[in-house]
């Protein structure tokens, strides 16, 4: 089982790595964006909280672009469906993308982090930072579940603009732009029922010395076991054996 996961770990990274063009835009983007407008939020608790922020949104686009999309492009494969046909447990290729998403998710964050040290005055406690990077992890694992769960419903030709419906309303909606204070008291009524927005207080918690929320917790657990499971009934339904049509020719 081991080798097996090793194997699907490998392959993902080979695959990836193979198209530049489509990974390093998405781990640049999000310190890029930082670099535009969360450095010139201020210094202190709004530079850092900026920082978190930010560094979710990473999250988020790699979970939602990185992974989301390829499965889309992937199932339309003929080595996708030689490779469903192989032996070993089904779980296995999923995992193995939920670990590749974690070394990306690290690359992209790292940059959002280095950016921020960089441009704005961020001085934070070593525990602060570990459990910033904890925040980060989790979100890692529901983004990319998530994303998985949007990759099996998408086709290839549909992947990208649904993910940018679902992805970008998020962000919003999570306070990942504009700070959850700032959104209109009916949307942040919404909002407090996202999973970027768990993700978000999550990200903060760590950053301000708080201690983890159980309910940011037990929304994001929520919604990566509906995304798990919605991703389960799809594969389900797409590996259905097709019934041959009955021939109603004749007389």
């Amino acid at each position: 089982m081991i080798r097996h996961l090793t194997t699907e770990i490998t392959l993902t990274l080979r695959i990836l790595f193979r198209q530049p063009g489509f990974w390093i835009p998405t781990v640049l983007f999000p310190a890029m964006l930082y670099a535009f407008f969360g450095a010139n939020s201020g210094g202190g608790t709004w530079a850092a909280n900026a920082m978190a922020s930010f560094a979710i949104y990473a999250v988020l686009g790699v979970g939602f672009f990185q992974f989301g999309v390829s499965v889309a492009q992937d199932r339309a494969t003929a080595f996708a469906r030689w490779q469903r046909s192989l032996p070993g447990h089904a779980a296995l290729p999923w995992v193995a993308r939920i670990m590749v998403s974690v070394l990306v998710v690290t690359m992209a964050v790292a940059l959002v982090v280095a950016v921020a040290q960089a441009m704005a005055d961020i001085t934070l406690p070593a525990l602060a930072w570990a459990r910033l990077g904890a925040a980060c992890l989790m979100a890692s694992v529901a983004a990319t579940v998530m994303g998985i769960a949007l990759g099996h419903l998408a086709s290839a030709r549909t992947a990208v603009p649904l993910a940018n419906l679902v992805y970008l309303p998020l962000a919003y909606l999570g306070g990942l732009w504009v700070p959850p204070m700032l959104i209109p008291e009916a949307i942040n009524a919404l909002s407090v029922w996202v999973p970027t927005r768990a993700m978000g207080e999550l990200a903060w918690a760590a950053i301000e010395g708080r201690p983890f929320a159980p309910r940011d917790l037990g929304l994001l657990a929520a919604w990566t076991l509906a995304a798990a499971a919605l991703t389960r009934a799809t594969q389900m339904r797409h590996h259905r054996p097709r019934l041959p049509r009955p021939n109603r020719a004749g007389g």
